[in-house]
C-alpha cells in the first residue's frame, strides 16, 4: 500500500516548485504557531524515519508534501521528500506521520548557529510552507536557512526554520510536549504524552476483538485502520530474522488458492517486529497486537515483544496463489503480503543491483523493457506510452534482506549470482517455490519465505533461470567481418604507475581500480590489469572479425609514450593468446589533434583477411568533438584465397565515440527529460561533423562501401541517429537483429551500431548496406552481471571472476558480414537468418510509420530518463545512481 507514490518526488517537487503562496511565510508560521496544524514528532534515529504533524481528525493531506533538508539547508536527494496520496486524512488521534528519509547531520549548542541541523518542512497541497522546524539548534536562535538546489521546493528557499533545541537518543525521536521539544520513544501517529503510549489514541479508537487481516489491509492504497493499534491473527508465511527485514509475513488461515482471484483485499500481511521474529517459525499459528502503518508503501504492524502470542487451535494451511502474476495496482494490491506461486515465466529485465542488494527485476509479459527511446521517436505518445508500459511491467525479485553487500556482509555468498548458473538480461525466469508479494521503495517486490544466499540457494532459492550464453556470434556471413568492441577502458598505464591516483578497493581492502585522482582510469596494478586483458583478449579472439573497431581503449601519448602503446600491447597479448601472428593494428596518422581526452578510438584488423589502404585520419574537428573521441578512419579491402587484394571491394570503417549522456553545458545540452539525457545538442552537431567526413573519406577512397561503426551514446531513434538515416546510412543491426547492446536503468536498447551508406545514387553499383551478409549483437557483456566483470573481484566472498569473454565490458559488440561470395553485394533484404525482417519493430509488428524505408528499420517508429554516473561502489541507498567504474558513457 503506497503512501509514497501517488506522485514521484521528482513530480511532487516539480509540482511544487510551480505554485505560487497564497499565504505569506509569516502567516503560515503564525498558524503553525496557534496549534492548527504544526509538527508534533520527527523521528531520525530508527530505522524507519517519520515527520508527524498535529491536526484536527478529518483534515485531507492529499497532496502535502513533507520532507527534509541537510544541516546545509538544501534537500539532499528525491527520496528525502515524499507527496501525501489522494485519500489521506488525519486519524482520530490527531495525529498522522509520514515516513521520510531524514539525514542524521544534527548540530546542538552555541555552535548550531543556522549553518547546522536537519529540518522537517510540511507543504500543503496549494504550496504554503505548513511549518519548518530545526532538528537541534538552540531554541529562540537563528534556524537553518532553506537554500535552492534542484530538489528543495520553492516554498522552502529562503525561509528559516525554528530551532527545536532538542535531539534524539538513539532509537527515539523528538516531541513537543506542551510548548517544549523533548527526546523519547518514537509515538507515531499519536500526540506525544497521549496515555496510550502512542498506539492510536485512547481505548475506544482501537478495534475491538481480533481484527481479520483482510479488514487491516484495507481495498485502498493506504490502510483504514492507519495509526491504530489491532489484534489479528494469521499463519507465519515467511521470516526473516537476519538481514534487515526484522519480521515476518502472516497470512489467514486456509486462504490463497484460486479462491484469491476474487479477492479485493488481502489475506497477508508484514508484521515488524525485531523483538519476536526469532522466536517464531514458519506455519505457526499466531496472534500479534500492534500499530499499523504504512513503511515505504507496504502495510505492516509493529509488534513488541509482548504483542505475540501463539495459538493453540489448529489453522488451516495457507495456499500459495498459483496464477499469472497480475497487472496493474489495484490487482497486485489484493495479494500484498500473501504467498504467491506464479505460474508463468518471467523475463530478467535488470541484474545490475543483484550484487549489491541482492535484487533481480524482472518483467512480466513477453521479452525485457525496451529503452523507449530505441523504438520511438523521443517525446511522442507513443515513447510515453511504452514507459508506461515498462512501469507496469516490473517486479523485483528480491533476497530476503535490506543488506547492501557492498558495505555489509561481504563474507555472506552473494545471492542468485553464481559461475555455473547466470542471471542474464532476457533469460526466463521460472519460479519452483512460493514467495511473498511485498512491496518497498516504490516497487513491487517476490520475497523468498527466508533470507536467500549463495550458502542456502539450493534450499530457498525460488527460481530458476535459463542459460541463454553463446561461445560465439551467430554466423552472419562473408567474405570478411566488422564488429565494435568497447574494451572498458583499457589502460596499460595502471593506477600505481602514477601519483594521486584514488581506487576501488576489494574487501580486504587491496586496489582494484581507478576510481580518480591522476588520469589513469583503468587496473589500479598488474595483477587487476591481467584480469581485465584476459577477459578482453578472449572475447576479441572469439569474436574473430576482420575488422574491430575499440572504444575506450588509452591514449597513451597523454601519459608520454607512443599514442599507440596501449593498443600495440593489446594486440601483443591477442597473437599471443591465439597462438599466431592473427591481428596487426591501424597506426595513428601523423597528424592528430593537439588536444585529445585520455581514452581514444582505435582499429585493428586480421592481415590474412584484409588489406589497408592509405594512411589513417582522424577528424580534427576541435569545435564538434572538444568533449568526444575523435572518429579514426581507414580504408580496408578484402584478400581473396589465393591472398591477393580485391581493391575494387575496398571499404571505408570509421571508428567513433560520442559525447556521453551523463553531463552538458551549452544550449541544447540540457537534459530535457524526452530520454536523450544531457549533451544531446552536442551529440547532434558530432553526427553532422561525421557525415561530411565520412563523404570526404568516400570520395578519398573512390569507394560507395562506408561503414561507421561504435558507440554514438544514441538510442536507435534519437535525434543524432536521424542525422545518419537523413544522410543515407541504415543502422544494420536494427535492420537485420532484434537484438540490443545495452542495459541501463532496467531497459534494454542500443547505444552501439554499425552504419553502412546506402545511397540513392550509388547506380548499379553495390551499396555499403546491400553488401552485407548478416549481423548479430554477440550479448556477452551488457546482459551479464557487474559483479562478473574485472573490476570487481573480491568484492565479496564469492569468487565470480571467470577467464572468459562474460562481462569484459558493459557494451556488446555488434558484428556484421560484407560480401556473399557467390552474389557480390548481398542481399538488401535478408537478415541473418535469411529472412525478410527489416521492416518489422522489435514486437514484431510494422515500423511506427507502416512504410518499408522507415529510418532505424524494425526499432523504427526502443525513453530512460535515469542518466546518473553508475558508481556501483558508492550506492547511497537503493534509488541511488549507478556508475561500475565506467567513466560516464
Amino acid at each position: 500500500m503506497k503512501v509514497t507514490t501517488t506522485l514521484s518526488s521528482a513530480a511532487a517537487l516539480s509540482l511544487v516548485a510551480g505554485l505560487s503562496l497564497s499565504l505569506s511565510p509569516a502567516v503560515a508560521a503564525d498558524a503553525a504557531a496557534d496549534g492548527d496544524i504544526n509538527i508534533s514528532e520527527i523521528a531520525y534515529t530508527l530505522e524507519t524515519d517519520f515527520i508527524e504533524i498535529a491536526a484536527d481528525p478529518g483534515t485531507d493531506i492529499s497532496g502535502w508534501t513533507f520532507g527534509s533538508v541537510t544541516r546545509g539547508g538544501s534537500v539532499q536527494a528525491q527520496e528525502n521528500t515524499v507527496t501525501v496520496p489522494e485519500g489521506t486524512t488525519v486519524s482520530d488521534s490527531g495525529a498522522v506521520a509520514i515516513d521520510v528519509p531524514i539525514t542524521n547531520s544534527v548540530k546542538a549548542g552555541s555552535a548550531a548557529d543556522g549553518e547546522y541541523g536537519s529540518s522537517a518542512f510540511v507543504i500543503d497541497e496549494n504550496g504554503e510552507l505548513i511549518d519548518f522546524q530545526q532538528i537541534g539548534g538552540v531554541v529562540d536562535g537563528k534556524g537553518v536557512t532553506g537554500t535552492k538546489n534542484v530538489y528543495t521546493p520553492a516554498p522552502v528557499i529562503g525561509q528559516e526554520a525554528e530551532p527545536t533545541g532538542a535531539t534524539a537518543a538513539g532509537g527515539q525521536s523528538i516531541q513537543l510536549t506542551g510548548d517544549a521539544w523533548k527526546s523519547a520513544a518514537p509515538t507515531p501517529n499519536a500526540l506525544p504524552g497521549d496515555d496510550d503510549g502512542g498506539n492510536g489514541g485512547d481505548d475506544g479508537d482501537t478495534p475491538e476483538g481480533v481484527t481479520p487481516i483482510a479488514d487491516v489491509q484495507g481495498t485502498g492504497d493506504v490502510s483504514p485502520v492507519q495509526g491504530k493499534t489491532v489484534t489479528t491473527r494469521g499463519v507465519v508465511t515467511a521470516a526473516y530474522p537476519e538481514g534487515g527485514l526484522n519480521g515476518y509475513y502472516i497470512q489467514t488461515p486456509g486462504t490463497g488458492g484460486a479462491d484469491a482471484a476474487d479477492d479485493t483485499a488481502s489475506d497477508g500481511i508484514f508484521v515488524y517486529s525485531p523483538d519476536t521474529v526469532a522466536d517464531i517459525s514458519i506455519d505457526a499459528h499466531v496472534e500479534v497486537t500492534g500499530t499499523v502503518s504504512e513503511h515505504y508503501g507496504q502495510t505492516q504492524i509493529s509488534v513488541s515483544a509482548s504483542g505475540l502470542k501463539t495459538v493453540d487451535e489448529p489453522a488451516e494451511a495457507v495456499k500459495p496463489v498459483e496464477d499469472a502474476f497480475p497487472a496493474g495496482d489495484e490487482k497486485r494490491e489484493s495479494l500484498e503480503g500473501m504467498l504467491l506461486q506464479p505460474s508463468e515465466s518471467l523475463t530478467v529485465a535488470d541484474n545490475y543491483n543483484t550484487n549489491t542488494y541482492g535484487e533481480v527485476v524482472l518483467a512480466t509479459g513477453e521479452g525485457t523493457l525496451d529503452q523507449p527511446t530505441d523504438v520511438h521517436r523521443p517525446g511522442t505518445p507513443e515513447a510515453k506510452a511504452l514507459e508506461a508500459e515498462n512501469l507496469d511491467r516490473e517486479v523485483v525479485l528480491d533476497d530476503g534482506a535490506t543488506v547492501n553487500f557492498l558495505k555489509a556482509d561481504k563474507d555472506i555468498p552473494l545471492p542468485y549470482l553464481s559461475k555455473e548458473d547466470p542471471v542474464r538480461v532476457g533469460a526466463q525466469a521460472n519460479f519452483t517455490s512460493s514467495v511473498v508479494l511485498g512491496f518497498d521503495h516504490e516497487k513491487w517486490r517476490f520475497q523468498p519465505t527466508t533470507r536467500l544466499t549463495g550458502d542456502n540457494a539450493e534450499a530457498v532459492q525460488p527460481t530458476s533461470f535459463t542459460d541463454t550464453r553463446t561461445d560465439a556470434p551467430e554466423a552472419v556471413g562473408g567474405q570478411v567481418s566488422l564488429a565494435s568492441f568497447n574494451v572498458l577502458n583499457y589502460f596499460t598505464t595502471t593506477g600505481d604507475q602514477l601519483d594521486g591516483c584514488q581506487y576501488y578497493d576489494d574487501r580486504e581492502g587491496n586496489h582494484i581500480t581507478v576510481r580518480g585522482g591522476c588520469d589513469a582510469r583503468g587496473a589500479a596494478n598488474a595483477e587487476s590489469l591481467k584480469r581485465q586483458e584476459t577477459k578482453i583478449v578472449t572475447a576479441i579472439n572469439k569474436l574473430d572479425a576482420s575488422v574491430v573497431s575499440l572504444m575506450e581503449i588509452e591514449n597513451s601519448a597523454a601519459f608520454g609514450k607512443d599514442r599507440d602503446d596501449a593498443l600495440a600491447t593489446l594486440v601483443k597479448h591477442l597473437n599471443e593468446a591465439a597462438g599466431t601472428q592473427k591481428w596487426d593494428f591501424v597506426e595513428s596518422p601523423d597528424s592528430v589533434p593537439a588536444d585529445e581526452d585520455v581514452i581514444r578510438t582505435a582499429l585493428i584488423y586480421q592481415p590474412a583477411e584484409v588489406a589497408p589502404q592509405n594512411e589513417s585520419t582522424i577528424l580534427d574537428d576541435q569545435d564538434a568533438f572538444s568533449n568526444a573521441r575523435e572518429p579514426l578512419s581507414q580504408a580496408f579491402a578484402p584478400k581473396d584465397d589465393s591472398d591477393e587484394v580485391e581493391k575494387d571491394k575496398t571499404f571505408v570503417t570509421i571508428s567513433n565515440h560520442f559525447k556521453s549522456k551523463g553531463s552538458g553545458s551549452g544550449p541544447g545540452n540540457e537534459d530535457s527529460g524526452d530520454g536523450q539525457g544531457a549533451s544531446n545538442a552536442d551529440r547532434v552537431k558530432q553526427a553532422e561533423a561525421l557525415v561530411d567526413f565520412a563523404g570526404d573519406q568516400q570520395e578519398a577512397a573512390d569507394s560507395e562501401l562506408v561503414y561507421l561503426l561504435g558507440d554514438f551514446n544514441s538510442y536507435t531513434q534519437e535525434d543524432p541517429m536521424q542525422v545518419f538515416y537523413e544522410a543515407g546510412y541504415k543502422d544494420i543491426a536494427a535492420e537485420k537483429t532484434d537484438e540490443s547492446t545495452y542495459v541501463y536503468g532496467s531497459r534494454t536498447g542500443s547505444l552501439d551500431h554499425v552504419l553502412a551508406l546506402d545511397a540513392s545514387d550509388a547506380g548499379d553499383g553495390a551499396t555499403a548496406f546491400g553488401s552485407v551478409t548478416g549481423a548479430d549483437v554477440w550479448n556477452i557483456n551488457s546482459v551479464e552481471s557487474l559483479a562478473l566483470e574485472y573490476s570487481r573481484f573480491n568484492y565479496n566472498i564469492a569468487d565470480l571472476f571467470a577467464p572468459d569473454q562474460f562481462r569484459a565490458s558493459d557494451h556488446d559488440p555488434v558484428v556484421v558480414g560484407l560480401f556473399d561470395e557467390t552474389d557480390e553485394g548481398g542481399d538488401d533484404d535478408s537478415g541473418a537468418d535469411g529472412s525478410d525482417e527489416s521492416n518489422d519493430d522489435a514486437d514484431g509488428t510494422d515500423s511506427a510509420d507502416g512504410s518499408s524505408d522507415h529510418p532505424g528499420g524494425k526499432k523504427a517508429g526502443k525513453n530512460g530518463n535515469h542518466w546518473g554516473n553508475r558508481d556501483g561502489d558508492h550506492p547511497g541507498g537503493k534509488n541511488a545512481g549507478k556508475n561500475g567504474h565506467h567513466n560516464g558513457w
